[in-house]
C-alpha cells in the first residue's frame, strides 16, 4: 500500500496537533507535580539551607523594585 504525499501531510499535522493538545492539557498536572517536588525538597533541607534560600529570595525581590 502506497501512501500519498497528502496522507503523509495529514498524519504529520494530526500528530503535531495531538502533541500540542497533550502538552496543553497536562499543564495543571505538571504544575502540581512540580509544587509537590519543591515541597518535598524544602521539607528535607536543613535550617541553614532554608535561611539561605529565604535570604536569597528577599534579595531577588528587592532588586526588582
Amino acid at each position: 500500500m502506497e501512501l500519498s504525499p497528502f496522507a503523509i501531510l495529514i498524519v504529520l499535522v494530526f500528530g503535531a496537533l495531538s502533541f500540542a493538545l497533550g502538552r496543553w492539557l497536562s499543564r495543571g498536572w505538571r504544575a502540581k507535580r512540580r509544587a509537590s517536588d519543591q515541597a518535598a525538597q524544602r521539607a528535607s533541607e536543613t535550617r541553614q539551607q532554608r535561611r539561605w534560600r529565604e535570604r536569597h529570595a528577599q534579595r531577588k525581590r528587592k532588586s526588582f523594585h
